[in-house]
């Protein structure tokens, strides 16, 4: 993770939710952040990320746990995820991708054979200080809801 370190701040940024408000880590202080970077709305992995999350609202919010997804999809289409997945957490749009380039979340990645840039899955986990305390660069798609409640509590 180049230039980012656990104890410092976390890369300030202000992006739109799906529902269209502007929406600033700032926001937030006071409470643990979970920063998760995902590829696509609406695809197997994603979808799979997101609901396990969406079931594990009542155990985040016990350890007073926010959970802020990034992707480079556009807000009507974290809309539609929204909605179709009945998901209860907040989605915000980057798609310049500038977000994911200061938290060193966008690089190259391989799929079928076929080099390209992309989001690399990747989770953040910053405390009620607004530093980083943890980088998760690897994130299983079906266990990532209990890895940071896991995670959070180890810091306890």
């Amino acid at each position: 993770m180049a230039g980012l370190k656990i104890g410092a701040a976390a890369p300030a940024f202000t992006l739109k939710n799906q529902d269209n408000e502007k929406v600033s880590l700032k926001d937030f202080k006071g409470q643990n952040v979970v920063v998760y970077f995902y590829p696509k709305a609406m695809t197997p992995g994603c979808t799979t990320q997101a609901c396990g999350i969406r079931d594990s609202k009542k155990e985040l919010a016990k350890e007073n746990i926010v959970v802020l997804g990034i992707s480079p999809d556009p807000v009507e289409k974290l809309q539609k995820f929204i909605t179709k997945e009945k998901l209860n957490f907040t989605l915000l749009s980057d798609e310049d991708h500038a977000i994911a380039d200061k938290y060193s979340s966008w690089g190259p990645k391989k799929f079928m054979g076929r080099e390209y840039d992309g989001i690399l899955r990747q989770s953040f986990l910053i405390n009620t200080e607004g530093k980083l305390v943890q980088i998760m660069s690897k994130v299983n798609t079906k266990t990532h809801h209990t890895d940071i409640i896991k995670a959070f509590k180890s810091l306890e």
